[in-house]
């Protein structure tokens, strides 16, 4: 299910939270910025309490190889993530996430390696619910350290409700699922009215 609008300079806060509270998000075109705002069905999860880390990885992270903060550079967490062939992250879906950290809604997982920001992930908290929004990597396993961490805080601060919307090879890997529409809709209407703390 999709909704466009013509582009415009900045997507109110206000706006933007309800359409997350109501299973839509936004992403821009990549030829004219216009947003288009969807809500596919069915919708890619993380289960919570079923996420999947391969040994590798667990040895990695165990290896702590990078330190991870949280919202040390949010902005500049999104322009890495925009730096694709195509993106859907144009400048006015940024400055629109920007003001949402502001707010303390939007939320960025970072893996530094000395002052070199070496990948991370950001997303927006909603109650109980995070909606994952994008990742990226510089240097090898960056992106899936930051998602392992994430899940780690979500799990300790009694999320409900991780959101991929979509399923990607990568994330399948992690124990990605797909749930009718209706079914995500009912869960998010319960995650959302949890009192949750990110930070």
């Amino acid at each position: 299910m999709e909704h466009r609008r013509p582009k415009q300079s900045i997507i109110e806060p206000d706006f933007l939270l309800a359409a997350y509270g109501s299973g839509y998000f936004p992403m821009a075109d990549s030829a004219d910025g216009e947003i288009g705002w969807y809500s596919p069905d069915p919708r890619a999860i993380i289960e919570l309490g079923a996420f999947h880390i391969s040994r590798s990885l667990r040895l990695t992270v165990k290896k702590k190889p990078f330190e991870i903060l949280l919202n040390r550079d949010f902005g500049l967490v999104m322009r890495e993530c925009a730096q694709r062939e195509e993106t859907w992250i144009s400048e006015e879906i940024i400055q629109s996430y920007v003001d949402l950290r502001k707010l303390g809604f939007a939320h960025s997982v970072e893996c530094w390696d000395g002052s070199t920001l070496a990948g991370g992930l950001y997303g927006v908290a909603l109650g109980g619910a995070f909606f994952g929004e994008s990742m990226f990597s510089r240097k090898r396993d960056a992106s899936k350290v930051a998602l392992v961490h994430l899940v780690q805080r979500l799990n300790e601060r009694g999320f409900l409700l991780l959101d991929t919307q979509f399923v990607t090879p990568h994330l399948r890997g992690f124990g990605t699922v797909e749930i009718p529409r209706q079914k995500y809709l009912e869960r998010l209407k319960i995650a959302v009215q949890k009192e949750c703390r990110f930070d």
